[in-house]
């Protein structure tokens, strides 16, 4: 591609401008630079005449006057850009006769005018070895534009988006019991660290002044208690097991979870420490912590999990369907119609028609302190003060016995049970092989296969029976351990109550007050406080 030009040549009895068209879809020639550069040597002209040779779009000469050619050596025009990053120039064909430019004399030139950075050697030497590159725009030098650095930022290794949204179910319904975005952190976990800022690199215009890139930001860490920060103070992470947050920018850790209703608002809540709701818990909501769950309210038929205790100030009604479950402790100021498992004490005021399982001890104590109707079970001991209804309500009491080692003792014999009974099966199969193998039968390769399988079973599950008979026999050794286990009634019990202790079993048949039940010689008595 070559861009049209143009150049004084002599003609047959004077001088004109010689028109060379542009080539392979270069520019045309441009008028106004043609009648600038005739005007700039005082030579007449006739525009009009010019302008119908260009549009003739054919190499042509205008005759512009008598005499030989003028001799002028090749020129040019310079574009600064405003900013100092740019110099174009463009090159002016000498005159018929006229020198050339050589390089070093325009790099001369531009030295003169200041201009020092940035010169583009090789295009401007193309130039001056051809001559195609007349009245076109050619880059003589660019200055270097600054890089701009980047600002420092924090990364936050949690969710601090705390919109919350129901999940829709497939059924286009919405879920909002699993709506509560809580961010769970170990200690030890990252909670944020800083990407440093990155320096910007200073930059040159064409005169060789230095143009600095601006001001990086820089970050720094803000956070509360249970965090520390780095040695290099680009990061900080978690002392404790909890939750984190973010507060207008400050981080947060904390290892109780506070909410003032369990309800649509919040969802089910799945906590790695402790919970602590300030209102109630409404019914078929979860709340589950690997700490301690408390509530300043009431329980209605929801479901609680929890590694620690659960203290429940107003107490629960379970409507049939509301559980708890602790690793430690229960204390509530009443339970009804709930179930109720622990690993250790249950405290009431007052158990109603519940199904109540601690590893120590049930109290029901305070101003009512009666259990009605339901199955009470302690491995050591039970305190009321009243026990039973008049109108007969069926009330068990069980102590003796670990709830949660009674209940592994009965799955274990279940098990066992079923086990034995996979192993008497298979025992068939393989009894029927053999008698058919003595009568000469022979087998194809997928029946000695089942064979094999079915030897394999019976050899694994008499292995896994064995194991589970020493496990059996251990959990019935702890279950004996229970002999002072009793049940103690501080005021009346009712008849209708049937009273558990180990394998003994009474069925109360009057009142009694003040009194104590224990296992002697293998059966259940009552005994005066």
């Amino acid at each position: 591609m070559q861009n049209g030009y143009f150049r004084l040549v002599n003609d047959s009895d004077g001088f004109g401008v010689a028109l060379y068209q542009p080539k392979d879809g270069g520019e045309e020639i441009q008028i106004d630079e043609l009648t600038s550069y005739l005007d700039g040597l005082k030579i007449s002209y006739d525009r009009r005449k010019l302008e119908l040779l260009l549009l003739a779009e054919v190499d042509s000469i205008c005759r512009l006057g008598r005499g030989p050619c003028p001799a002028i050596s090749e020129t040019y025009t310079l574009n600064i850009s405003a900013d100092g990053m740019a110099v174009i120039v463009r090159f002016i064909a000498p005159t018929q006769g006229g020198k050339r430019l050589t390089y070093d004399e325009f790099l001369h030139e531009l030295r003169g005018r200041n201009i020092k950075y940035g010169i583009q050697e090789q295009a401007l030497r193309e130039h001056f070895v051809s001559d195609d590159s007349y009245c076109t725009d050619i880059l003589a030098a660019r200055g270097l534009e600054a890089v701009q650095g980047t600002d420092a930022s924090i990364e936050y290794c949690f969710n601090t988006d705390t919109h919350r949204k129901p999940t829709q179910r497939e059924d286009g319904t919405v879920d909002y019991f699993n709506l509560t975005i809580i961010n769970h952190c170990k200690k030890g976990d990252v909670l944020a660290r800083i990407i440093p800022e990155t320096p910007g690199i200073p930059g040159s215009d064409v005169y060789g002044n230095v143009i600095a890139p601006r001001e990086t930001k820089r970050e720094v860490l803000k956070f509360g208690r249970n965090i520390q920060l780095s040695e290099d103070k680009n990061s900080i992470v978690s002392l404790v097991d909890g939750h984190v947050s973010l507060v207008d920018e400050k981080v947060f850790v904390a290892d109780v979870y506070q909410v003032k209703n369990v309800d649509v608002s919040t969802g089910n809540i799945d906590y790695d420490g402790s919970v602590e709701v300030t209102g109630y818990i409404a019914a078929n909501f979860e709340v589950k912590a690997g700490g301690n769950i408390i509530v300043n309210g009431l329980v209605e038929g929801a479901k609680l999990f929890a590694g620690g205790n659960i203290i429940i100030a107003k107490g629960m009604n379970g409507m049939g369907k509301g559980y708890l479950k602790a690793g430690g402790d229960i204390v509530v100021k009443f339970l009804e119609n709930t179930r109720v498992a622990t690993g250790g004490s249950v405290e009431a005021e007052a158990i109603l028609h519940s199904k109540v399982s601690a590893g120590t001890e049930v109290r029901v104590d305070g101003r009512k302190g009666i259990i009605v109707g339901g199955y009470v079970q302690a491995a050591n001991r039970v305190t009321a003060k009243v026990v039973g209804a008049g109108m007969g309500a069926s009330t068990i009491l069980e102590v003796g016995v670990n709830p949660l080692i009674k209940t592994q003792y009965n799955r274990m014999q279940k098990a066992i049970a079923d086990d034995t009974k996979t192993v008497k099966n298979a025992e068939v199969i393989l009894e029927n092989f053999k008698e058919k193998l003595k009568k000469g039968v022979q087998y194809n390769e997928s029946q000695l296969k089942y064979l094999k399988t079915v030897t394999t079973l019976v050899e694994e599950k008499n292995r896994q029976i064995e194991q589970m008979n020493t496990r059996l026999e251990r959990f019935r050794a702890l279950m004996e351990t229970q002999k002072n286990a009793e049940v103690i009634v501080n005021d009346q019990i009712y008849p209708g109550t049937t009273i558990i202790i180990s394998d003994a079993t009474k069925t109360i048949q009057n009142n009694y007050h003040y009194c104590k039940f224990v296992r002697e010689q293998g059966e259940v008595t009552m005994k005066p406080l």
